[in-house]
């Protein structure tokens, strides 16, 4: 007897979900497949919020209804991180010589130092770009103002603003709609193993970097810095394509790179390079890509993305120093977000750290409630988006419309404070500073102007400046912090590139300025490094980040003196945050409907095994096997693995060979490496075929099924699938926990792993498991009754 057979029909009893029920007359159509139901599944998804599922349709008299059940399949593929190991491969690498090795390895760190290279000069362009633009916008309105022409100086806000606006917003809605957002969400997803649309695509790359520089420079209350990490990854993907056969660059040291793996490792080093470049903080870059981006990590990566970074603080740190000479415009001194602070004496005692407790709590609060605000702002605004491009704009141009009657109108409602008497600085200052008149008189300055009327580079340098004390009264920053925070909330998820970082600073540091205040009499610390606390605890309430913004912090900063607050700050929000939601990248990428594995299984799949989450007929060929068949089941299915189990003659028993993918079997097709007979190829394979004909397609289009004409003798012929096998795919037991397989799927970064049976006598594989197999929505569609065993 299976000794098996008990749990499974422990579960038969507890799957409520029959296909053939008669009771309720369920007809199976099939999981959605192809361009027609792509429509459909894209109406769906944006409604849900979750990944394609398998359709089942109802039939109630003379009707029919679409109900949905489960989650088999899904139009977003996963990515071939899994060494494929074959006889053509195996040739391959016992082949190379020692130079090729050379090669191979020395174009790693070749492209790390590209990579490296390219993010920082695009940092750095996107900084000076964004500093001139904004700083004639707000020099040709603040010198509007000092002339009384209060109407013109509005007028001119306004039309720049909204000139940026819709440049910003028309290129993400007609160019490229990946490209909005911040793009950490796809980019953590691409790491995971979800090969995406478009993400990194060449288009998305140039719309990344102009529509963030106009979108920033509109006066939206969003960073470049969330884009410069996506920017930094599409930069990674470009330069390892592994050549171009369309533009003749088809060297043999770029097709070393044609695979996902070493394409995983090169967009790593992107992601890095890119929080380096936005902050000038490398280790904080690695660190992120660590803590945040990456969900596979080894020791050589770590060494390759760490010297990618120290490229882009090289770069930075050149450029900058040129800039100091005066000759970048406006950018002077400024430009990247970078508060010394380093000459203050953190000196803390009990009250300090009290202090410091309410600011991590109070984060943790304000965090939790500004992600539940987006998640239901971005649901909003998908049924917006989905109308089509010039809604996108519409919006873009309403949110355009509310930020500049904030940033401009606000500032009104302050009293006009007089000039310190003790300023080192021109007060009110005439271009830049942090003395805005705007409709003050003489002698006096408005402090909320000087906030609103500011990049928000400046902004956040004004409210963690240590030498200022009592510029900014209590009422304004209350409301600056309320308006930044909703218009925060607000703006992200326009078709613009958007990052969180800059608003989640500029609110934190905000209530932390106020609480400095009012914890001024009790606490010894400056209300500077109250305001760099509440952004530290802001930050962790709402991207649940630990380690890496707390060096990232620490590098903007240049003050470890305040190493053991900032990590004090951001355990407590972080920890209060978790109480109630999830950070707000992962609250993305679930409602985008990527379907994302966590690196912990949810607790009702340990009541589960492996067998139980396998549904679906199983596909098989044979070791050699019939052009029919194939071409027959490469039309019926989406599948992207089959294995192929060997019988009499070529085996005793019938045997798992291995795994076979759909892309290497089109490339035989396409070949036409056929047989008239059933038998077995040899060795003949190695001298026509190369492993770079079974490489993976950068961009684009791979081969499909449509490209290969196939004619009715060629069916009638046969295939040696066995030289193009992987001949050891990952297998685990039928009786194994769910929740172990999950685990060990996302450890190793596959895309199959087989289910094999655990008593003999019976067919070698019980099913495959892909990512969408342990998805919640098709788990918890399955076996509906252990809803209620979630928490």
């Amino acid at each position: 007897m299976d000794p098996s057979n008990d749990h499974h029909k422990r579960m038969d009893s507890l799957n409520e979900v029959n296909y053939n029920d008669e009771e309720n007359d369920v007809e199976y159509l099939g999981d959605l497949d192809g361009k027609e139901d792509e429509r459909l599944w894209s109406s769906m998804s944006e409604r849900n919020g979750s990944m394609r599922i398998p359709l089942l349709r109802k039939r109630t008299n003379n009707t029919s209804q679409i109900a949905v059940i489960g989650a088999k399949s899904c139009p977003i593929e996963s990515l071939d991180y899994e060494m494929i190991e074959n006889e053509l491969f195996k040739q391959d690498w016992r082949s190379r010589k020692k130079v090729q090795i050379f090669q191979y390895v020395f174009l790693k760190w070749g492209l790390a130092l590209l990579i490296g290279i390219g993010t920082g000069l695009i940092g750095f362009f996107n900084n000076i770009a964004v500093e001139n633009i904004s700083g004639f916008k707000l020099l040709l309105t603040n010198n509007l103002m000092l002339q009384g022409s209060y109407f013109k100086a509005f007028l001119a806000f306004f039309g720049c603003n909204m000139l940026f606006a819709i440049i910003a917003g028309a290129l993400c809605a007609y160019i490229a709609p990946a490209a909005a957002g911040s793009g950490i969400p796809e980019v953590k997803a691409y790491l995971n193993g979800i090969d995406a649309p478009s993400i990194l695509a060449p288009s998305t790359f140039f719309v990344k970097i102009f529509g963030s520089i106009f979108g920033v420079s509109a006066g939206f209350v969003v960073g470049k810095e969330g884009p410069m990490v996506h920017t930094g990854a599409c930069i990674a993907n470009l330069l390892g394509q592994g050549g171009s056969r369309k533009y003749g660059l088809t060297w043999n040291w770029l097709r070393y790179f044609k695979n996902d793996r070493d394409r995983r490792d090169l967009i790593t080093c992107g992601a890095a390079a890119g929080v380096a470049a936005a902050f000038r903080a490398p280790v904080g870059g690695v660190l992120f890509a660590l803590e945040e981006a990456a969900s596979w990590w080894r020791s050589a990566l770590l060494w390759r993305t760490f010297f990618t970074t120290a490229m882009v603080a090289i770069v930075l740190r050149g450029f900058i120093q040129y800039c100091w000479t005066g000759k970048c415009g406006l950018f002077g001194k400024g430009g990247l977000i970078m508060y010394d602070v380093s000459n203050e004496v953190a000196t803390y005692g009990g009250y300090d750290i009290l202090a410091v407790i309410v600011l991590g709590v109070v984060g943790g609060v304000l965090g939790s409630i500004y992600n539940a605000l987006i998640d239901k702002v971005l649901r909003i605004y998908s049924i917006i988006n989905e109308k089509g491009p010039s809604f996108r704009v519409l919006l873009v141009i309403v949110i355009s419309f509310i930020t500049t009657c904030c940033a401009f109108g606000l500032p009104w409602l302050a009293k006009c404070s007089p000039c310190p008497t003790d300023s080192s600085v021109k007060c009110p200052t005439s271009g830049e500073g942090n003395y805005k008149r705007f409709q003050c008189p003489d002698g006096h300055y408005n402090d909320l102007a000087s906030l609103f009327l500011n990049t928000n580079d400046d902004a956040i340098r004004n409210l963690f400046s240590t030498t200022i004390i009592r510029e900014f009264q209590i009422p304004s920053l209350f409301i600056f912090f309320v308006t930044i925070y909703f218009l925060g909330i607000i703006t992200y998820g326009i078709a613009v590139p958007a990052g969180l970082f800059i608003p989640v600073i500029l609110a934190g540091g905000v209530y932390g300025r106020i609480l400095g205040r009012l914890f001024q009499t009790l606490s010894v610390l400056d209300t500077g490094l109250f305001s760099l606390l509440g952004a530290a605890s802001f930050l962790g309430g709402t991207m649940r980040m630990t380690v890496s913004i707390c060096v990232i912090l620490l590098e903007l900063t240049n003050n470890l003196l305040l190493l053991p607050l900032v990590m004090i700050v951001l355990l407590i929000s972080k920890t209060v945050a978790d109480c109630f939601n999830h950070g707000v990248y992962d609250q993305i990428v679930k409602l985008k409907g990527l379907p994302f594995l966590e690196a912990h299984a949810e607790p009702y799949m340990r009541h589960l095994v492996a067998g139980d989450a396998v549904s679906g007929p199983l596909v098989t060929f044979s070791g050699v096997e019939k052009v029919e068949t194939i071409v027959h089941a490469l039309q019926s299915t989406g599948h992207n693995g089959f294995p192929v189990i060997d019988g009499p003659p070529f085996s005793d028993s019938p045997e798992l060979c291995g795994m076979v993918l759909k892309s290497h079997l089109l490339v035989l097709l396409k070949a036409k490496y056929f047989s008239e007979e059933r038998r077995l190829s040899g060795r003949d394979i190695l001298k026509k075929f190369s492993p770079f004909d079974f490489a993976k397609p950068g961009t684009g289009k791979g081969l499909t099924l449509e490209d290969i004409s196939i004619t009715d003798e060629d069916m009638e012929m046969y295939i040696d699938l066995h030289p193009i096998i992987n001949a050891s795919p990952y297998t685990v037991l039928e009786t194994m926990s769910l929740a172990k397989a999950q685990i060990l799927f996302r450890q190793l970064g596959l895309r199959h792993m087989c289910v094999v049976p655990k008593s003999q006598g019976r067919p070698p594989i019980v099913g495959i498991l892909t990512r969408h197999d342990f998805m919640p929505e098709h788990i918890l569609g399955l076996y509906p009754q252990i809803k209620s065993q979630k928490h």
